[in-house]
């Protein structure tokens, strides 16, 4: 009866094991979830005031000298950019008035988003929203 016991203990044991190695190797793939940091910032991935990319806003998308603005991010931006320094290369863009980008985000689909908001559960690695645009930023 001893030996009945083990031989099912090592079963359920074996079977658990290949469980976790099979949700362990389904999670390290490029879809993975992740945190991402958001800014408003010009095409050049300069930071800009964040009411640039408020589309409830008289200012948003204006540009200043015919720059139009952008929701740039990536998991590299964290906060503390100030309004016109450079983002960090390796970042990616959304027109700031994209709707199903900024949802798509967890981001609310119209109106101001502060700069360095992180939001947690991002899709992706560095991959582009619908209708983005991948750009090196630096």
């Amino acid at each position: 009866m001893n030996r009945r016991m083990s031989s099912r203990s090592v079963s359920l044991t074996s079977t658990f094991l290949l469980l976790a190695a099979g949700g362990a190797a389904a999670c390290d793939n490029d879809d993975d979830y992740q945190d991402a940091g958001f800014y408003c910032a010009d095409a050049n991935g300069t930071v800009v005031d964040e009411d640039y990319c408020d589309d409830d806003n008289d200012r948003g998308g204006s540009g200043i000298g015919a720059l139009p603005f952008f929701i740039w991010y990536s998991s590299a931006y964290r906060p503390g950019y100030p309004v016109g320094s450079r983002l960090p290369a390796g970042g990616n863009k959304f027109a700031y008035n994209d709707r199903a980008a900024r949802q798509s985000f967890g981001l609310p689909a119209s109106g101001k988003i502060g700069n360095g908001t992180v939001k947690t559960s991002v899709v992706g690695k560095g991959g582009a929203a619908r209708g983005s645009s991948k750009s090196s930023g630096g």
